[in-house]
């Protein structure tokens, strides 16, 4: 029926759009996630610390900053699966050879790029 032929590409088309939201939610991740990494020891050879510095750097000991980074890549991975998974449901759905399918998967892609 044409309503659910149009209900189809409606899905497919909010489904692509995810699909690059979380795209784009997995970059911003990786970012906070690559600024809460623990500095090396070459960054902290390089600076000198001030002696108040010194006390406080030997009580945190580092630990905090591993923690935070490994929820952040727990949640990478989560965006992960979620983006292989609607990937294949889009690559599914345009592997049905319904050309309307495949232009609601390409404005989707579009749109959710732009957006």
């Amino acid at each position: 029926s044409p309503a659910g032929m149009v209900l189809s590409v409606l899905v497919i088309l909010l489904l692509s759009v995810l699909y690059e939201a979380v795209k784009m939610g997995k970059a911003v991740l990786l970012q906070r996630a690559l600024l809460a990494l623990p500095r090396s020891l070459s960054q902290e050879a390089l600076t000198q610390p001030q002696p108040q510095e010194q006390d406080s750097r030997d009580s945190r000991d580092g630990s905090p900053a591993q923690g935070r980074w490994f929820w952040f890549h727990v949640g990478q991975t989560l965006f992960h699966v979620l983006q292989v998974v609607l990937g294949y449901m889009v690559m599914l759905a345009v592997m049905s050879y319904n050309a309307w399918i495949f232009l609601g998967a390409i404005a989707g892609s579009t749109l959710g790029y732009f957006m």
